[in-house]
C-alpha cells in the first residue's frame, strides 16, 4: 500500500490505476511511472475533440507585486473548474510563468519571422564552428527544437518538478479530472520591464551635469 500511495503522490492517478500500474510493471516504481504516464496521454488523447469552454482566468502576484500572471485554463464543465485537482493545476502553471517567463504558449504561437531569424543565426553559428554544409542542416533543427523547448510554455521543465514539462502536468490532470484542459493564453507582468533604470538615468544626470562644468 505504501508503493500504491508513492505511485499516487508522484503521478496524481488514481489508487486503483497505481494499484494495477505497480501490477503490470512488477513492482517495478520507474516502469510503474511511465505506464501511467502513457495511460495519461492516451486518455488526453481520446479527449483532445471534445469542447472545453468553461475554466478560469486566473491572477497570480508574486515577489510582493513585482511579476504578475494572468492565465485562461479551459476544461469542459464547471464543476471540474471548481475541483481542488483543477485550482491546484491553474496555481502550478501560473507560479511556473512568473518564475520561467516563456515567451510564447506553443511552437504554433511562436511567429515565423522569429523562427526564421532563429534558423538563420543558428546556422551562421554552426557554419563558424566549421560544421560541414551536410551537418549544418541536422544541428540546426536540433538546437531549434532546444530553442523552443526554452521560449514554449507547454515544452518547458516544469519548475517544481523538472522530470515533467507543462504539457506532461497538463496530461497528468486530464487523467486526473477525466476532461479535456487546455492552457488557452497567458500574460506576464514584470514591474519596470521596458523601462530604462533610475541608476542609468542617474548616470545620465550625472554626465550632462558635468558636461556643463
Amino acid at each position: 500500500m505504501s508503493d500504491i500511495m508513492k505511485l499516487k503522490n508522484a503521478t496524481g492517478a488514481g489508487i486503483m490505476d497505481c494499484k494495477e500500474a505497480l501490477k503490470a510493471a512488477k513492482d517495478n516504481f520507474e516502469k510503474a511511472v511511465e505506464i501511467l504516464r502513457e495511460k495519461g496521454k492516451a486518455s488526453a488523447a481520446k479527449k483532445a475533440d471534445r469542447i472545453a469552454a468553461e475554466g478560469v482566468v486566473a491572477s497570480y502576484i508574486h515577489m510582493g507585486g513585482k511579476i504578475g500572471v494572468l492565465l485562461e485554463v479551459n476544461c469542459e464543465t464547471d464543476f471540474a473548474a471548481k475541483s481542488d485537482q483543477f485550482t491546484t493545476l491553474v496555481k502550478d502553471i501560473s507560479m511556473h510563468i512568473a518564475a520561467s517567463n516563456p515567451q510564447y504558449l506553443d511552437e504554433a504561437a511562436v511567429p515565423a519571422a522569429v523562427l526564421e531569424k532563429e534558423k538563420d543565426f543558428l546556422a551562421k553559428q554552426s557554419a563558424k564552428e566549421g560544421k560541414p554544409a551536410g551537418v549544418i542542416g541536422k544541428m540546426v533543427e536540433g538546437r531549434i527544437k532546444k530553442y523552443l523547448a526554452e521560449i514554449c510554455l507547454v515544452h518547458q521543465p516544469f519548475v517544481k518538478d523538472p522530470s515533467k514539462t507543462i504539457q506532461d502536468i497538463v496530461t497528468e490532470a486530464i487523467a486526473t479530472i477525466g476532461e479535456k484542459i487546455t492552457i488557452r493564453r497567458f500574460v506576464r507582468y514584470e514591474m519596470g520591464e521596458g523601462l530604462a533604470k533610475r541608476e542609468e538615468n542617474f548616470a545620465k544626470e550625472v554626465a550632462k551635469q558635468s558636461a556643463k562644468k
